[in-house]
C-alpha cells in the first residue's frame, strides 16, 4: 500500500510539473488510502490536466502537489506546513476528514493561503475558523445544512409516497468529530418532526468494526429509518452484521463521504439508500457531469466511486476561474474574484458562495437522497433530478 501511495503522489507531481517553471502551484491533501481521497485526488489531477491542455491560467500552467494526510490530524498539519514552506504553493485545495480539518485550522490561520476546501462537514471546523477567515472557501455542505436538506427530502418523499412510513429515525454515528457533529445537528433538526434516537460505534476506518451493540440498540428501537454516519470501510461489514442479526429496517440508509469500490456489485447493496452530492446517473441530466465522467473513466479505467471525484474536479475549476477573473495571484484580488463564482459543476448544480452560520464563503448546501438499485446509484430526491422512484421497503434478509 505504501508503495502504491508513493507512486500515486509521485505521478500526481510529475504529471503537473512538465511546465513547472513559473507555474501556479496548488497544494492539496487527502487521505489517499480512502476511496474519497483516492478519487478526489484523481478528480483534481484530471481538472489540472484539462486546464493545462487548454492553455493554463494567465499564460501559466497549473502544478498540483498532493500530500497524503492519512486521515490523521498531525499528518494533516504537517501537510499544510510542507506545502506552504517547502513546496511554496500559491493556493490550497482538498481535504475530507472533519477531524483533520479541525487540526489544520490553526496552521491555515497562520499562513492564510486562499483555500478551496472539499472536505469537513462538522460545524466545529466552521466555529474554529471564525467569521474573519475570508481566505477560506468551503465547498462541502456543513452538517446542519445537510440535515436541513435531508429533512426537506424525507418530508417530500413522505408526502409524495404515502406508503412510505417515516416517523421513527435511528442514527448510528462513528465516534469521531464527523459522526458526533452529524448526530448533534441531526438530532436538533429531526426531533421536531420525527421520533429520534441514536448510538455511536467505532469505525472500521479507525480500528473498529464491531457494530453489535449499536445494532442491538437499533433493533430494540424499531426505526422506520436506520441511518449510519461513518466511512466507506464500515459499509459492507455493517451490512454483513445487520444480516447476521436479522436487522432489516424499512429504510437502510448510509451517509459516508464515499462508498467502497464496486459496492453496488454486492448482493447486500441492493436497495440501500444513501446521501450524496453526485451519482453517475446524473450524467443523464447534466452535460458537465457526463464530460467529467467520460474523461475520468478514459484516464483511470475505472468509474468514479464517490462524489469527491467531481467535487475535487470542481474545486480546481472554481479556483482556476477565480484566478482568471482576478488577473493575478494576489490573495485579495483572488478572494474578490472567487466571491463572484457561478460555476456550473459536474455535481449537477451551479456553485456560488454566500455566508453560512459563521464563515463568509459557503458553497454547496444540500445533498441528494439516492438509492442503490440493480448496482446503480439512482437519484430519488430532489424530484426535479429524480432518475428512479424509491424501492420500499428494504427487503428482509433471507
Amino acid at each position: 500500500m505504501k508503495k502504491f501511495l508513493t507512486m500515486f503522489v509521485l505521478s500526481a507531481f510529475l504529471a503537473s510539473t512538465a511546465f513547472a517553471q513559473g507555474a501556479i502551484k496548488i497544494g492539496a491533501n487527502w487521505n489517499l488510502a480512502d476511496i474519497t481521497g483516492n478519487h478526489g485526488s484523481k478528480g483534481a489531477m484530471l481538472a489540472v490536466e484539462e486546464i493545462n491542455k487548454a492553455g493554463g491560467v494567465l499564460g501559466k500552467q497549473l502544478q498540483l502537489v498532493i500530500v497524503d494526510d492519512e486521515g490523521k490530524g498531525d499528518k494533516g498539519v504537517a501537510a499544510i506546513e510542507k506545502l506552504v514552506t517547502v513546496d511554496k504553493v500559491d493556493f490550497l485545495i482538498g481535504g475530507m476528514s472533519s477531524a483533520v480539518a479541525l487540526a489544520q485550522v490553526p496552521t491555515m490561520k497562520k499562513y492564510q493561503k486562499v483555500v478551496v476546501s472539499t472536505g469537513a462537514a462538522s460545524y466545529l471546523v466552521e466555529n474554529a475558523l471564525g467569521a474573519d477567515a475570508d481566505w477560506y472557501f468551503h465547498l462541502h455542505p456543513w452538517d446542519y445544512t445537510q440535515g436541513a436538506s435531508y429533512l426537506e427530502g424525507w418530508t417530500a418523499i413522505r408526502n409524495k409516497y404515502p406508503n412510505i412510513k417515516i416517523d421513527r429515525m435511528f442514527l448510528a454515528y462513528e465516534e469521531g468529530a464527523f459522526g458526533k457533529s452529524s448526530y448533534d445537528s441531526s438530532k436538533k433538526m429531526f426531533e421536531k418532526d420525527f421520533q429520534f434516537d441514536g448510538e455511536s460505534f467505532k469505525s472500521a476506518a479507525l480500528g473498529g468494526g464491531d457494530y453489535t451493540a449499536m445494532i442491538e440498540k437499533a433493533k430494540e428501537y424499531k426505526p422506520d429509518i436506520f441511518l449510519w454516519a461513518g466511512y466507506d470501510a464500515d459499509a459492507l461489514p455493517m451490512l454483513e452484521q445487520a444480516k447476521a442479526m436479522r436487522f432489516s429496517p424499512p429504510l437502510f440508509v448510509g451517509a459516508p463521504p464515499g462508498w467502497p469500490k464496486d459496492f453496488g456489485k454486492s448482493k447486500l447493496a441492493d436497495n440501500v439508500t444513501l446521501y450524496g452530492m453526485w451519482a453517475p446517473s446524473i450524467n443523464d441530466v447534466n452535460p458537465v457531469s457526463k464530460k467529467f465522467y467520460d474523461a475520468f473513466v478514459a484516464k483511470y479505467k475505472e468509474e468514479p466511486a464517490t462524489y469527491f471525484g467531481p467535487l475535487a474536479y470542481s474545486a480546481v475549476y472554481v479556483l482556476a476561474e477565480g484566478i482568471k477573473r482576478a488577473g493575478s495571484l494576489d490573495s485579495t484580488a483572488v478572494i474578490k474574484a472567487l466571491e463572484q463564482t457561478k460555476y456550473l459543476s459536474a455535481l449537477g448544480e451551479t456553485i456560488s458562495f454566500s455566508p453560512s452560520n459563521v464563515i463568509k464563503h459557503q458553497g454547496i448546501r444540500n445533498q441528494k437522497i439516492l438509492q442503490w438499485q440493480n448496482g446503480r446509484q439512482e437519484v430519488i430526491w430532489p424530484f426535479e433530478v429524480q432518475t428512479r422512484p424509491p424501492v420500499y421497503p428494504f427487503p428482509a434478509w433471507k
